[in-house]
């Protein structure tokens, strides 16, 4: 079927426009004629229709993109298949893909940049947390709205993490500029290689070029694999570069722990919390001009390339009579730029500029320091020099050519100007608690004081407001801390735990304080007992007190899971360091099929979970005897359609806290 203008598909959809033509197929504007909505329709290319490999992988988008709830993801309204060829509805997103935006900008700003990349993160974390991974993320699948939101598309290459691949083995699936070297290499693509993707996507953008090219497809993943990148440009902020090159680590080890910390970072950064950032992506540590150690004096980097700007921007409103004499002036925080990359240490064998980087430990510093010094002394200098001259007060002007023991700094004056004129602050912490970190920072900000913030894992949510330090009447000028959640402290799965017993990867995961669901399931490929599959991943980072489920084999049969019994494993609480067990069973109806896999499922697949009675046992020491019950609802899994209510037979066995 070749489409045009006047073709309803389904009955229902009546194309429009065309508005693309990508490598698989066509993109049309359509008018829904049921519910009068205007959508977008992908139609598989007619010279496709005919293979099987396409229409899978076509049809394997359609499931794929159904499995997820994400604003940053484009919804999928429905799939269909009319005179041999196939279509997929999905919701029409308004705005141009990232890599016109790149055509005609070259380069974009620096926070523009973390903007996208923190973004597009956190769409894919939803694919990720169903164990999705893209496969082929570049700035051509990323959509940009008029109001700058993301949208991730194309989920086309995408495939489950414990799903046989629609290619061969060994063959490479993904666009070869934007490969993780894993990908390159023709070993499985992770949650991780996505990241890497993200990474070259922020070099594009920040650099105007791709940091790996080549005559051929096959010379450019070549130079994934094998070359350094090449260092950014030296106006790009120093924090950035090094989120680039640790996205860009050959190693995914040395990669953000999944695409949720990552964003965190990026926030956290653009905030000019370095500490929090170094927190929630350790591998940065490598690529910044001091050890994560160190983090609090990155903080004073940062807050002294402020104090510059602050001296500066004092200076021209003196020297244009604008800003009444001692008056404080407003700043706006920005990523710390050094005008030298050298601060920069590069992971690997290599250095900017060809220097080596053994040679240079240490070096940087050296010369950061006294130019900090030194710029801040000639500020200062400028700053009373012009003030007083502006104000006419000669008395206490500092000679030609003196150098004091110490500049005065921004806050210094805020404070003496508050304490002359008596102006005070009233801070509430109850005013601020359970708030938005950004709106808050803001608002304080206004009130004229000097504001720093300072992340800690929390039960509350990413970036709220826990408290603020000192309260009470405050001087204008003041510094003030405000501490906000990072989420919950996260643990790192254990790695391959697939194909091992059960009975060795429940308890490693529970003694992590992480809950486990268990689920059994035939399998011809793995014996009985042992583990067939998780979700989330081995290797995954999930919040302490989170839900893992576990499919364990039942041995031999097929491969689809049949009705099974389902453990849930309690992680120990403090006090729980010599459970006893104690039994009690009760009977209680439930509704369909009790898998909580079954969103891990491609949809309309053929083992995308089975209803009828399944039985529960839930192990783990609890509280009060207590526990048990939630566990179990974690354990159930939605209404299965179809499902007629059976009984259940269920056990708990726990000690009572």
């Amino acid at each position: 079927m070749r489409p045009s203008s006047s073709t309803t598909l389904g009955g229902r959809y009546g194309l429009t426009e065309r508005i693309a033509v990508g490598g698989m197929g066509e993109v049309w504007k359509a008018k829904d004629k049921v519910l009068g909505r205007v959508v977008a329709v992908k139609i598989l290319k007619e010279e496709y229709t005919g293979d099987p490999g396409f229409l899978e992988r076509f049809r394997a988008e359609a499931r794929h993109t159904a499995l997820l709830n994400h604003p940053g993801v484009a919804n999928v309204f429905d799939y269909g298949e009319e005179d041999g060829s196939a279509y997929l509805v999905m919701e029409l997103v308004p705005g141009e893909p990232l890599s016109n935006i790149i055509e005609r900008e070259k380069v974009l700003p620096p926070d523009r940049t973390l903007n996208i990349i923190a973004q597009t993160a956190r769409a894919l974390a939803a694919a990720h947390a169903q164990g999705l991974v893209h496969r082929d993320v570049k700035p051509g699948n990323i959509m940009i709205t008029p109001d700058n939101r993301v949208k991730v598309t194309d989920f086309g290459i995408a495939r489950l993490a414990d799903q046989v691949p629609l290619t061969a083995t060994g063959q490479v699936m993904g666009t070869a500029q934007y490969l993780a070297p894993e990908q390159a290499t023709g070993q499985t693509a992770t949650a991780s290689s996505d990241l890497y993707s993200l990474g070259v996507i922020g070099y594009e953008c920040l650099a105007g070029k791709r940091p790996f090219t080549g005559e051929s497809q096959i010379a450019i993943a070549l130079a994934q694999v094998n070359d350094p990148p090449p260092p950014l440009p030296k106006t790009v902020p120093v924090p950035a570069q090094a989120m680039i090159m640790c996205l860009l680590s050959k190693d995914p080890a040395q990669r953000p722990a999944n695409a949720t910390t990552l964003a965190s970072a990026i926030d956290a950064m653009r905030r000019n919390d370095l500490k929090a950032a170094v927190k929630a992506v350790p591998g940065l540590s490598t690529y910044l001009p001091i050890s994560a150690s160190d983090a609090d004096a990155t903080q004073a980097m940062t807050a002294a390339t402020e104090t510059i700007g602050e001296q500066a921007a004092a200076t021209r409103s003196f020297g244009s009579g604008a800003t009444a004499a001692g008056q404080s002036q407003p700043t706006t925080s920005t990523l710390p730029a050094l005008d030298e990359p050298r601060s920069l240490k590069y992971k690997g064998d290599y250095a900017p500029d060809g220097e080596d980087g053994g040679k240079r430990k240490g070096g940087a510093w050296r010369w950061i320091v006294p130019l900090i010094v030194l710029l801040l002394a000639i500020g200062g200098g400028i700053w009373w020099i012009v003030a007083s001259d502006a104000i006419g007060s000669g008395d206490d002007a500092t000679a030609p050519g003196t150098v004091t023991s110490a500049s005065p700094s921004a806050s210094a004056s805020a404070s003496a100007s508050a304490s002359e004129s008596g102006q005070t602050v009233s801070i509430d912490p109850a005013d601020y608690q359970g708030r938005p970190l950004d709106a808050v920072v803001s608002e304080l900000s206004g009130l004229g004081l000097r504001v720093s913030s300072e992340g800690e894992d929390s039960e509350q949510d990413e970036n709220t407001v826990l408290d603020v330090s000192p309260t009470g009447e405050l001087a204008a000028g003041s510094q003030v801390t405000v501490s906000y959640s990072t989420g919950p402290e996260m643990v790192t799965l254990p790695t391959s735990m697939v194909g091992r017993d059960a009975d060795e990867v429940i308890p490693e995961i529970t003694r992590l304080g992480v809950n486990v669901t268990s689920h059994e399931q035939s399998s011809s490929e793995y014996p009985a007992g042992q583990v067939v599959r998780t979700s989330p991943d081995s290797g995954s980072s999930v919040a302490v007190g989170s839900s893992v489920d576990v499919y364990v084999s039942t041995g031999g049969g097929s491969a689809s899971p049949s009705p099974s019994a389902s453990t849930s494993s309690a992680s120990p609480t403090p006090s729980a360091s010599a459970p006893a067990p104690s039994a009690s069973r009760s009977a209680a109806p439930t509704t369909g099929g009790g898998s909580t896999g079954a969103a891990a499922d491609p949809a309309g697949s053929d083992d995308a979970g089975a209803a009828g009675g399944t039985g529960t046992l839930q192990t783990g020491p609890t509280e009060a005897g207590s526990q048990g019950a939630p566990a179990d609802q974690q354990a159930g899994g939605a209404p299965q359609a179809g499902g007629a209510p059976e009984a259940e037979g269920s056990a708990q066995t726990g000690t009572d806290g």
